[in-house]
This record gives C-alpha cells, sequence and structure tokens, in this order.
C-alpha cells in the first residue's frame, strides 16, 4: 500500500480529499500539506475558481533592504498551488509528483500579500501540464508566472 507525504495510508488521504472537496473546502487540502503552513499559503473558492494567497510573514522574506519575499518562496507557492489545483479539481488517487518546473520571475515581490490562480492546460493519462500566475495588486500586474508538469 503506498502512503502519502504525511505518512498515512493512500485511502486515508483520498478521504480526506473527497470530504474537502463535499465541503467545498480547498484549504483542508492544504493544511495536508506542510510546507503549506511553513510558508503560509491558503485557498479558498472565489467566484467559482480556487484562488491561492500567500500573507506577509517575516520569514518569508528574502531581501530586507527592499523588503522583498524570497524567490523561492514564490516559486514554492506556486508550485504548491498548482499541485492543489490538481489535488483538489481533477479526480486523481495520489499526490502528483512534479515532472518539470519552469518559472518566470517578472517582477519582485514586495512583502506583502502574494495573491496565485492556477489552470490545468492539458490532462493526458499520464502527465497534467498547469500554468500558475501569481500578483500582488493587480491580477493584469502578475509577478511570477510558472509551467509545470505534474505525473499523476
Amino acid at each position: 500500500m503506498s502512503a502519502d507525504i504525511n505518512n498515512h495510508p493512500l485511502e486515508d488521504w483520498q478521504a480526506n480529499v473527497a470530504a474537502a472537496r463535499q465541503e467545498n473546502s480547498p484549504q483542508t487540502v492544504m493544511e495536508m500539506i506542510p510546507y503549506a503552513a511553513f510558508i503560509g499559503a491558503q485557498a479558498k473558492i472565489e467566484n467559482d475558481r480556487l484562488l491561492y494567497w500567500l500573507d506577509k510573514r517575516a520569514s518569508n522574506i528574502g531581501n530586507p533592504s527592499l523588503p522583498a519575499i524570497h524567490g523561492g518562496v514564490i516559486g514554492g507557492f506556486l508550485e504548491l498551488s498548482a499541485a492543489i489545483e490538481i489535488i483538489y479539481s481533477l479526480d486523481i488517487a495520489a499526490v502528483p509528483k512534479v515532472v518539470d518546473f519552469s518559472l518566470d520571475y517578472l517582477r519582485a515581490g514586495r512583502y506583502k500579500t502574494i495573491y496565485a490562480k492556477c489552470n490545468v492546460l492539458r490532462q493526458g493519462k499520464k502527465l497534467v501540464n498547469v500554468s500558475a500566475t501569481a500578483w500582488q495588486d493587480d491580477e493584469q500586474t502578475p509577478i511570477a508566472t510558472a509551467r509545470c508538469h505534474f505525473l499523476i
């Protein structure tokens, strides 16, 4: 029997994800991944779409002179958001595994809330392609974009 990242049986993982979908609570899925709590990532449904956000947190600062959020935190947040998008939106049996992740930093992530939205671009039998975009003040002015491929 395989296990999820929290070392729980796969059946427990699937039951928890199913319950989160039933309750319309993507945050429940987010809380199943320890890294989400470490960086402070959150998720909710807004206008029938998943919205992810990362509140400002001193431990996420990479450049204290600006201050700006560490690029690795932004990248990790987008990768996490893309994975949650797959787990919550698609009917899959286990945690998706990252095959490829490409990130474009477009501007500095200032010390304020970062938002993200993801789109599943293509789902095949084994691979899923997801795009993720992060912004702060205006969704039309992204701070970073990512292209992710996951093995399901």
